[in-house]
């Protein structure tokens, strides 16, 4: 059911201190998204009547991520908490709107049928305000949630706060709530900053609605993780760890097979089809989509891909913003940059670099060749060491191999050229002009046999070894002899003669 009568304000504004970073927090990036786009598209299926973002610290970067998902943005300047950041949202609020879901920016791991379920809660139990709480094995630094004997929130008690018997409580307060708003906004502007922080905090609202007898319900997510924030680094780490353990779990219930899923990088908006196996090592980034019946091969790298149905990514390939064809075959360790276009059928092997250029239909390109800018024709042969000469070390220039052309390898194509249609090209050969269609294009020096060089060449070497050895023994003989001093009883004798 649609929302219509909801506004749904996601609070954003803070630097989060503990990730030591220059970057935002909610800008930091969890499953490959950032956390503030997980919380937003976590919400949009509510179809809430409004979704408003509240920025601050790096607020422009922030309201552009926010605004291209389709969320308005409202800036709060400075920031003085979380009541504070409910009141300059309040600004923004249409008067129209009856309840307020109130969703921290840095929640990545959220569900919409959770945030669903909190605001069925809500209305079904006529509340001032709903609190979604969660129970942990560990509650250590959380706030607790302290139930009376209806099961309705009595009150939050912060973790330095609890009685030892309060200690005991495992359900604790995860910072999202569901508000009532004309219960609201009497309590939100009588917030004071009576804290060591002088800060206005939503929790002191809804104390304020318990002492009033007004009825807050809390609501337990159904797992735990979803209300895990992100305030340090290995938080991040442990929510990216979590994002991609459902991931993969959600592609093995659709067909897929996954080996070692506990190895494997798989971002939120990839795509892969049935009975395509996922070998360990694998990641899969970015806009991905990879079809049915496919194998990838050990670690290899796919980013921004269209693979298209029984393909062979054979392994250690790294593959990016590229088109992969029906039945084609890349690796291993095969290189696809930007604008690679293999068509069905192609292979593209060892050490193939691709970039910019089109691999027709049934051609193939096997061993250490590097084809940039060029169009290598239906069933050709592109032997190993081929380079294409792409640039002049100003503009790039492109090269065409017709069908059924074969290239020797250790041959360079020096662009812009043409070999035409089941032409073959010497292997060696430096190609500068145009080979006519059907023609043998040679282009390297003549061969030159000298009968009995070699052996002349290995005698003329012995001689010449063996006269420096005797030259070397006549210098060492021939040496003069050094004289030594006298001793000092010799001088002596000397002297008295």
């Amino acid at each position: 059911m649609a929302a219509t009568d909801t506004s749904i304000i996601i609070l954003a504004a803070g630097k989060g201190t503990r990730m030591r970073s220059d970057l935002a927090k909610v800008l930091h990036l969890a499953g490959g998204c950032t956390l503030i786009e997980h919380v937003i598209r976590a919400c949009r299926p509510l179809k809430p009547a409004q979704l408003l973002v509240v920025v601050g610290h790096q607020s422009d970067e922030v309201s552009a991520v926010v605004e291209a998902l389709g969320a308005e943005s409202v800036r709060q300047q400075p920031q003085r908490g979380t009541g504070h950041a409910m009141q300059i949202a309040r600004r923004a609020i249409r008067k129209s709107a009856k309840l307020a879901l109130v969703v921290a920016g840095d929640a990545a791991l959220l569900r919409p049928e959770t945030l669903e379920a909190m605001l069925d809660t809500h209305r079904r139990g006529e509340a001032a305000a709903t609190i979604l709480s969660a129970e942990i094995a560990d509650p250590s630094g959380y706030g607790r949630i302290v139930r009376d004997s209806e099961g309705r929130v009595q009150a939050i008690v912060e973790d330095k706060s609890l009685t030892t018997e309060q200690r005991s409580i495992r359900e604790v307060n995860s910072a999202i709530y569901c508000f009532t708003l004309e219960k609201l906004w009497p309590r939100l502007s009588a917030l004071r900053p009576d804290n060591a922080h002088r800060e206005l905090y939503l929790t002191d609202a809804i104390a304020m609605l318990r002492q009033s007898n007004e009825r807050v319900l809390a609501y337990v997510a159904p797992d735990a993780n979803e209300v895990l924030g992100c305030n340090t680094r290995a938080h991040l780490a442990d929510i990216d760890r979590i994002f991609r353990a459902r991931k993969s779990a959600a592609l093995m219930d659709s067909g897929v097979t996954i080996y070692l899923p506990e190895t494997v990088l798989i971002d939120r908006d990839v795509t892969v089809g049935q009975d395509t196996i996922i070998e360990p090592g694998v990641q899969l980034l970015g806009r991905t989509r990879v079809g049915a019946q496919c194998r990838i091969g050990t670690g290899s790298i796919l980013h921004d891909m269209r693979v298209d149905d029984h393909v062979a990514i054979f392994p250690h390939s790294n593959l990016a913003s590229s088109h992969v064809a029906p039945h084609a075959q890349v690796g291993p360790f095969s290189r696809l940059r930007p604008g690679a276009e293999i068509r069905s059928g192609a292979h593209v092997g060892n050490f193939v670099e691709v970039k910019k250029s089109v691999i027709h239909e049934g051609a193939k390109a096997m061993h250490l060749s590097y084809l940039g800018d060029a169009s290598v024709g239906r069933g050709a042969n592109i032997g190993a060491g081929t380079i294409t000469c792409n640039y002049d070390g100003v503009e790039k220039h492109e090269t065409k191999i017709g069908d059924g052309v074969f290239i020797g390898s250790d041959t360079a194509l020096v662009a812009p050229v043409k070999i035409g249609n089941g032409a073959y090209v010497a292997a060696g050969s430096i190609i500068t002009e145009n080979v006519p269609p059907d023609a043998l294009g040679v282009a390297r020096g003549r061969q030159v046999n000298k009968p009995g060089w070699a052996r002349a060449r290995r005698r003329m070497l012995a001689a010449t070894n063996h006269n420096l050895k005797r030259s070397s023994k006549r210098k060492s003989r021939s040496k003069p002899k050094v004289r030594r001093r006298p001793s000092k009883s010799a001088r002596r004798a000397r002297r008295a003669r």
